[in-house]
């Protein structure tokens, strides 16, 4: 802790915050007007005051040369067994994740970043009582960090009396520490960037890059960064955000469950903006259709990558009929990746990385990317991104005790610092927990109906986690039970699913409940 927290790198995640805080606070207010306005009646479209940018005939800079052959990214916590495991899982990209799959306990945050520094620097080793973890002989994938969104604060690391921002400590210490021992091994500081609302959020990080690297003396251009457009207003600010993060931009990506919880986050108040079972809702939903496709063709008219989303599926070991379903499931949606444009896609376990690349092999050929697929065939109107009434499905007592049952489940253990949970054969990360518990909320709130027409209401959510949390602790044991903090879960849980108010983000509302 003491290398990663040395008085320079504290000092220089210091002046970033003095620098950009007030910017991101500015922001983050304006992200809650715009949403009042929706709820005020507003809609969403595509902005007027930008359109010289969407019919501008520019491109993002060409991407550095590991960064130009994405095909299959691996997604992981930076725990150290997990790093280890990634970097030998024969992925393109490590996706090392510091936001969504892991959890802000101060220990994991230093941690994680120790263990960043170790496997940069090939030095990273794990022994156990069991078995020892160590690096095999290569090729390694290429690390792309993902910090935390703008709307988290850091409250161990203040900065002259208030908290930092949780995006400048997890940059700045990646960045302080790493950038030119990246650089001298001849790849980068490349960086995921989630949960953004709009292309001045954007800017903001392209001015943070900007500073970092002249303060550092790393030349400047030499940051990647990938978006994940994951909130419906980003969805109408591809381009935007393309031109305002040059030139630091390689590429977007499409993250399914919270592009869905900030559709219900958004339009919670409109009935007509009501979702089915979320099992129901794949990316084959028209709406969800048109948020891939107008992806993948602004990204390539631009010169940057389109990423597809996640293979969240975990192998059994003991089941092969498991297997057999859900891989046919993972091919099937890695196919219409690969077929639509995708350059590469995700998945979160290892045993995933063959399937992956043998799909994205087979439409590559001996091409590293699909950027020369243009898609100039795509039109996508805002209606059709907000066309959410053609899905087909209905909300069920299945799907109901689903989301209740996973959000405890995944709750549970983040509340013990785990954020990546194996849950039904599914990884699950904190994305997974925000569309349970919003639907839940907006059934409610809606006054939806399950399809036997049972009307959805809190009294019935109660009784159902009395009947999940029965079943947990039972399969459980009554030992692992009591080591465990369901009691807290269930009272998280109730706060952002069943309260009045509408929290923004689950992890904001429990990070006081962690150490």
């Amino acid at each position: 802790m003491t290398e990663i927290l040395s008085d320079e790198a504290v000092a220089f995640v210091a002046e970033l915050n003095r620098r950009f805080r007030p910017r991101r606070n500015e922001l983050l207010a304006a992200r809650a007007a715009r949403r009042a306005e929706i709820a005020a009646g507003g809609s969403l479209d595509f902005l007027s005051e930008t359109a010289d940018i969407r019919a501008g005939d520019w491109r993002v800079p060409p991407a550095p040369a590991d960064l130009t052959d994405r095909r299959v990214e691996i997604t992981g916590p930076t725990e150290r067994k997990m790093t280890i495991n990634a970097l030998n899982s024969g992925a393109k990209v490590w996706l090392a994740d510091l936001e969504d799959a892991n959890t802000p306990h101060w220990s994991n945050v230093v941690d994680g970043q120790q263990n960043l520094f170790d496997a940069i620097r090939r030095t990273i080793r794990l022994e156990t009582d069991k078995k020892t973890y160590e690096l095999g002989e290569g090729p390694y994938p290429t690390i792309v960090m993902r910090p935390r969104g703008w709307h988290l604060d850091e409250r161990h690391l203040p900065v002259d009396g208030e908290p930092a921002v949780g995006a400048l400590v997890d940059f700045g210490l990646y960045f302080f520490h790493n950038a030119a021992e990246l650089l001298s091994r001849g790849s980068g500081p490349y960086f995921y960037l989630p949960k953004m609302e709009s292309h001045k959020e954007a800017a903001l990080w392209n001015d943070v890059f900007t500073y970092a690297q002249e303060a550092l003396g790393i030349p400047v251009g030499t940051i990647r960064a990938t978006v994940l457009i994951e909130t419906i207003p980003a969805a109408f600010e591809m381009d935007e955000i393309l031109h305002a993060l040059r030139p630091h931009i390689s590429g977007l990506n499409a993250g399914r469950w919270d592009y869905l919880f900030s559709i219900i986050k958004y339009f919670r108040d409109n009935p007509a903006m009501v979702l089915p079972d979320r099992a129901a809702v794949t990316m084959t939903a028209p709406f969800m259709r048109a948020y891939t496709e107008l992806l993948v063709s602004t990204c390539h008219k631009r010169g940057a990558f389109a990423m597809g989303g996640m293979a969240a599926f975990i192998p059994s070991r003991r089941d092969p009929a498991v297997n057999e379903v859900a891989l046919a499931k993972v091919r099937e949606d890695k196919e219409r990746e690969a077929g639509d444009g995708f350059d590469g896609s995700w998945v979160a376990h290892p045993d995933l990385v063959p399937v992956c690349r043998e799909i994205f092999d087979r439409v590559l050929g001996d091409r590293p990317n699909q950027l020369d697929r243009r898609r100039d065939d795509v039109s996508v109107a805002a209606a059709q991104l907000l066309d959410v009434a053609a899905t087909g499905g209905s909300v069920t007592e299945a799907g109901l005790r689903g989301n209740v049952s996973v959000a405890l489940q995944y709750l549970e253990a983040w509340l013990r610092g785990n954020g990546a949970v194996a849950i039904n054969n599914l990884m699950e990360d904190a994305a997974t927990a925000e569309i349970s518990r919003s639907q839940v909320w907006q059934w409610i709130h809606n006054g939806v109906r399950l399809a036997d027409g049972t009307e959805v209401t809190a009294d019935l959510v109660g009784r159902i986690e009395d009947e999940e949390l029965a079943k947990i602790r039972e399969a459980l044991g009554d030992q692992a039970w009591a080591a465990g903090r369901f009691d807290d879960a269930r009272k998280l849980f109730e706060r952002v699913a069943l309260a009045d108010d509408f929290a923004e983000f689950l992890t904001t509302a429990a990070y006081d409940s962690i150490d």
